[in-house]
């Protein structure tokens, strides 16, 4: 206990008392509970006024690391451990509050965590059943496969030669034709709209979109700076959009087919008008077209198959047809576009899962991709099917649907308000997992997104007679 504070040294005599102290408790030296010699002791013995021990005491004491006991002294603080760790490490809540990525929204958390377990029912998933899914057919098709060596290693800027050249043939059946140096292979269509957000689009752009979105759910735009903007697709939308956009940047974000999560279908006319319309202004068009394969009838063309200029960049995706785990999907543009977005992927994940582009490549050359298509549009149409019946039958006084088009949702409206945070939490509590309107459109206390993709038979009839008693509570208490 010779131990003395300096003068010499860059530290204050305070903060050489206060590391000292600290140095005892972080080796155990002074556990929980230890009664500390007197502020007149302590003065003595370092050699110092005892003002400057006092000084050093309390600043531990607001620290949280001792505490004073009346009438009895000071003590090493039962929290002493954990004080001092908070001390030490670097505030990481400050680091990730001024982050540049915000949080999602507290539902979409809770959707992301739940979504993990067994015992919910997934009332909102957004991806086909496990048992939708052709695992026996993609593990036989591993041993199919006669891979490169080349093929285990990382994949090139733009993705498998061979896999872009067979999207090319494959989307010529969408009256869509370009050539592989158009395409980039991207690891799902989220990744693509996070690479245009930061590869294209300058801060404070603007993303034109539906009232109610997908991009509204997650925020690769949103993080990067953009403003994103709600737009009524009406006979004046060309004036619209070049009275919002003035002489900003502007991108329009689409689903036309099988929009994400209202279902909708655009008919070739509003294609025709949205495309006419931001041609005009020379706004770029995203085309999220990761439904169309799912409709229940034959498909009108896509934007892309309008495009005349290269003013529409394309997003196709396997995730919702043959396996959301292989993170496969393509954006089709310009190739100066592609070019520059490749790089940055490059700089990102050095390319998507080259084994994932072979299996691709494996099912769209070999027709066991259509083939598989045809079966699960069968298999939803069923699904849809059996959901429409259950709501005639529970929910006809309760909320309005329009018949579903293909995919996966029906988008249910109810008649009163009563889509909360509460009711998801509800129905939480009960195990059934929902995806709120409020989610796609802050304003939106009506709807959910209902997905019968998802849940087995007789959990799809359970999660809606458990809806179904939630909500019936939710409108008499608002009748109350």
């Amino acid at each position: 206990m010779s131990w003395r504070p300096t003068k010499q040294g860059e530290m204050t005599l305070q903060q050489q008392i206060i590391q000292w102290i600290t140095g005892h408790i972080e080796r155990g030296d002074w556990v929980a509970g230890t009664k500390l010699p007197t502020q007149r002791q302590l003065a003595m013995q370092f050699g110092v006024n005892r003002s400057t021990v006092q000084q050093a005491l309390e600043e531990l004491k607001s620290a949280g690391i001792l505490e004073a006991k009346v009438g009895s002294g000071i003590y090493i603080a039962d929290n002493s451990w954990h004080s001092l760790i908070t001390q030490t490490q670097p505030n990481w809540q400050k680091y990730i509050d001024t982050s540049l990525h915000k949080p999602n929204y507290h539902t979409i958390q809770l959707i992301n965590e739940y979504e993990q377990r067994n015992d919910v029912i997934r009332l909102g998933t957004g991806e086909p059943a496990p048992s939708l899914l052709p695992t026996a057919d993609i593990e036989a098709s591993l041993k199919e496969l006669s891979l490169h060596p080349k093929a285990l290693g990382y994949s090139s800027p733009q993705g498998n030669d061979r896999l872009r050249a067979a999207i090319c043939e494959y989307v010529k059946k969408r009256g869509i034709h370009v050539k592989p140096q158009n395409i980039c292979i991207v690891s799902g269509a989220l990744q693509a709209l996070q690479l245009i957000a930061v590869g294209l689009l300058e801060q404070g752009a603007i993303v034109f979109q539906d009232q109610t979105s997908y991009l509204n759910s997650v925020h690769p735009f949103q993080s990067v700076g953009m403003q994103m903007m709600a737009i009524h697709r009406g006979e004046q939308l060309a004036q619209t959009l070049a009275q919002q956009k003035r002489k900003r940047q502007a991108v329009y974000y689409a689903v036309p087919t099988l929009n994400n999560p209202t279902g909708e279908v655009w008919t070739t006319h509003e294609k025709r008008q949205l495309y006419e319309a931001c041609k005009a202004s020379r706004i770029p068009i995203i085309e999220d077209d990761v439904y169309h394969e799912l409709l229940f009838e034959a498909a009108t063309p896509p934007l892309k198959s309008m495009d005349d200029s290269g003013q529409v960049l394309y997003i196709g995706s396997v995730s919702k047809t043959l396996s959301p785990g292989l993170r496969i999907g393509w954006l089709i543009g310009p190739t100066t576009v592609i070019e520059r977005l490749a790089d940055i992927k490059m700089q990102t994940d050095y390319g998507s899962s080259a084994i994932s582009q072979e299996i691709v490549l494996h099912w769209l050359q070999s027709g066991k991709y259509e083939k598989h298509i045809e079966d699960l549009r069968q298999k939803l149409q069923r699904r849809a099917h059996y959901v429409e019946n259950i709501l005639k039958e529970k929910f006809n006084h309760l909320a309005n649907w329009n018949k579903p088009k293909g995919g996966f949702y029906i988008w249910l409206k109810f008649h009163e308000p009563i889509v909360d945070k509460e009711l998801f939490t509800k129905l939480l509590h009960r195990q059934v997992l929902i995806n709120p309107g409020y989610i796609y459109d802050p304003q939106d206390a009506h709807h959910i997104r209902l997905s019968y993709a998802y849940g087995t038979y007789e959990e799809l009839q359970s999660g809606l007679e458990k809806l179904y008693e939630c909500v019936e509570e939710a409108v008499q208490k608002m009748k109350k």
